[in-house]
């Protein structure tokens, strides 16, 4: 292998463009290296046990609700706000491993989000079972990229002041 550049091991002799690095993969998804399936699994089951704590600490605030004696409207209401923005959470989630999301629509999603966390953790938990999270939408833009540097560098042959003309 060629000499390292020290960031995120990509090699210092490679020309055109770069791929973009992954959260917690760093470029390691361009050919499935330096223990890339071990960041997945790790991932996997770190999401998972992030999602599970989450529901953990939701079923806390739940109970609270329930000892604070509010009301059963309150309590249902609580329970769908927060089955309806993971849910929605997810869905977002899972589009934006396939295509980049539209920043001002994210910036108005953003409360949404962050109350359905647990479906985004959801998400990430199982696609991790195809593919680093993002994998996808990152390779089809770099092999893009890369066809378009190759098609740009690309030399041609011959002098073109030296063909014949048809007559």
């Amino acid at each position: 292998m060629s000499a390292e550049n020290g960031k995120n091991g990509t090699p210092d002799t490679q020309a055109g463009p770069r791929p973009e690095p992954l959260r917690f993969y760093g470029t390691t998804w361009v050919h499935h290296d330096d223990g890339y399936t071990a960041r997945r699994a790790g991932l996997a089951v770190g999401s998972l046990a992030v999602a599970a704590a989450a529901c953990f600490v939701l079923r806390v605030a739940y109970q609270g609700l329930q000892i604070a004696d509010i009301g059963s409207f309150v309590s249902l209401l609580m329970i769908v706000m927060f089955a309806v923005c993971s849910a929605l959470a997810f869905r977002h989630t899972w589009s934006a491993f396939t295509r980049r999301p539209d920043p001002d629509r994210q910036a108005s999603l953003r409360g949404l989000l962050a109350i359905g966390f647990v479906g985004s953790l959801l998400a990430y938990f199982l696609r991790t079972f195809t593919e680093a999270p993002g994998e996808e939408l990152h390779r089809a833009e770099y092999e893009k990229a890369r066809e378009e540097y190759e098609r740009r560098t690309t030399r041609r042959t011959g002098n073109p002041s030296k063909r014949r003309r048809r007559k």
